[in-house]
């Protein structure tokens, strides 16, 4: 796997992750929009040139979802919501 693969691979999983964590939210608010915006980020990803990215810009985003992970910590443990997935994704 090259760089350029790998970058996107790290921000597909990112925008992956923030989609699955919101999922469980999606249940109980209609956020469909805010849903449909990442899915539309995820496809438009594919044309992204990748040469152009840094592996600081990069960082910045795994920074980002991390960030938001973390705000999103508390409300699980206050809801008890548990896991977001059942098995490790392989």
């Amino acid at each position: 796997m090259d760089l350029k693969d790998t970058f996107r691979l790290r921000v597909e999983t990112c925008i992956g992750t923030i989609i699955d964590v919101h999922k469980i939210f999606g249940a109980e608010h209609d956020q469909k929009t805010f849903l449909n915006q990442f899915d539309e980020l995820k496809r438009n990803l594919q044309t992204l040139d990748m040469g152009a990215v840094s592996e600081g810009d990069i960082l910045m985003v795994e920074k980002a979802t991390n960030a938001l992970l973390k705000e999103f910590r508390s409300f699980y443990e206050r809801r008890d919501l548990g896991s977001v997935y059942n098995e490790m994704k392989s």
